[in-house]
């Protein structure tokens, strides 16, 4: 098998930062065109409902479907998936369950409320979302994690309905994802894909129901579909191709570091592994341990073409410049495989999620360390957060005036309303004022 060939940066090049530019842009191109396309599905399923969901699902995943009702899996299917798992598989869906609820137990907010001296109460109702859909993919891969992932912290939560959508390509879904919907709690499962998917969930079909919030990640399809409703329906995020980034240093074996790379680019041709390093020399050996592993790895193409296509092995000159460097790229995961990762754990400010030390790979955190795998791309860690119990809560400021309270606060909102001429605000406090 030929050598792989990922792209290779050094910061001291003059030509570094062109490089590193170029290496950090996605085509548009082609999501103009994707674009198009899905602006078409939305509208026809918002017009058509079942019928336009159905003939999608029939053309896109290649499947023989003559009712809507054949999208749908029933409880019992997903509760009989549970025997069809081998007992090893039911156990590590179970303890990752486990470990997933216990971490998002941790997460979950409280209403409060405080009383002023005169008596006016202020405070916060925090309250469960009550429908939400969750998005599986299943295109190249199945992703019983996914399940896992966005349905339990809904739960945690305290979401009445959990609608789950999950493409069959060619009527196969994975028994494991019908099991891990049951172990979640999902409350109705259809198999459906695409913006198809996207656009029944947000405006609701004669079949499957209309949510409030919309999380999960998926392909570029998916990606637009969401972004194009956002507003018709609630959102976690607008998730893009998968990312890691590690900083290493020469003290952690070439093999689990290429591995480690490889854990990612393995998701499609569009993922990203990068690693840093101080250490040219360990550059070398990550990318001979590359070469050499790419031949055992079962999506070697998938694997190939992502990395020699955005993948790239970079050299600094120490590992303050590999954090510099970190916190411009910001990225969705974040290994640093080195003797100090707390050390440099702290000079991070832009992550969707930090491992730490040589024995943390994020696949780990992809299935059952406990906190979530749904986290912001393509820099958007910068300002946005995993995906949680919070993105399925919602609050309500509560204000209660009394008499007395009412009467101090009219008088600062009347001078406040008339300097901003909004008359009829300024008489609604003034009635308050008492005699």
């Amino acid at each position: 098998m030929a050598d792989l060939k990922p792209a290779r940066l050094n910061t001291g090049e003059s030509a570094f930062e062109d490089a590193f530019t170029a290496l950090m842009q996605r085509d548009e191109t082609a999501d103009e065109q994707v674009n198009t396309l899905v602006l078409e599905i939305l509208n026809t399923v918002r017009d058509h409902g079942d019928r336009a969901v159905l003939d999608y699902t029939r053309s896109f995943d290649n499947r023989q479907l003559t009712d809507i009702a054949d999208l749908e899996i029933s409880q019992q299917q997903m509760q009989a998936a549970l025997t069809q798992i081998t007992p090893e598989q039911r156990e590590a869906l179970n303890i990752a369950a486990t470990r997933i609820q216990t971490y998002h137990e941790h997460q979950k907010q409280q209403s409060w409320q405080f009383k002023e001296a005169d008596g006016t109460s202020l405070g916060q109702r925090v309250s469960a979302l009550k429908r939400v859909g969750i998005y599986v993919p299943g295109g190249k891969a199945s992703y019983p994690s996914s399940v896992l992932m966005n349905a339990i912290p809904a739960r945690v939560a305290g979401v009445e309905e959990i609608i789950m959508t999950v493409p069959a390509p060619g009527d196969s879904i994975n028994p494991l994802v019908l099991a891990a919907a049951q172990i979640a709690g999902v409350t109705r499962l259809f198999t459906v894909g695409g913006a198809q998917a996207i656009a029944a969930l947000t405006y609701g079909t004669e079949t499957i129901p209309k949510v409030d919030k919309i999380v999960g990640p998926g392909n570029r399809y998916v990606a637009a579909a969401k972004k194009a409703v956002f507003g018709q329906v609630g959102l976690d995020m607008v998730a893009g191709p998968s990312e890691i980034l590690i900083i290493s240093d020469s003290g952690t074996n070439p093999d689990w570091i290429a591995m480690d790379l490889f854990s990612q680019a393995e998701h499609d041709e569009e993922a990203q592994a990068i690693l840093i390093s101080a250490d040219g020399d360990f550059l070398d050996q990550v990318q001979s341990s590359m070469t050499t592993l790419l031949a055992s790895m079962e999506r070697h193409d998938i694997i190939r073409k992502s990395i020699e296509s955005r993948g790239a092995l970079i050299q600094v000159v120490d590992q303050q410049e590999a954090v510099t460097l970190a916190n411009r790229i910001a990225p969705e995961h974040l290994q640093l495989a080195v003797d100090n990762p707390q050390e440099l754990a702290a000079q991070i400010v832009h992550a969707g999620a930090i491992f730490l030390g040589r024995h943390t790979p994020e696949a780990l955190g992809d299935y059952c360390a406990g906190a979530n795998h749904v986290l912001p791309t393509s820099t958007t860690a910068r300002f946005s957060s995993p995906l949680g119990v919070y993105d399925f809560q919602k609050r309500t400021s509560i204000i209660d005036c009394s008499p007395v309270g009412a009467a101090t606060l009219a008088k600062t909102a009347s001078v406040l309303a008339r300097s901003e001429s909004l008359t009829a605000h300024a008489r609604s406090a003034e009635y308050r004022l008492g005699d």
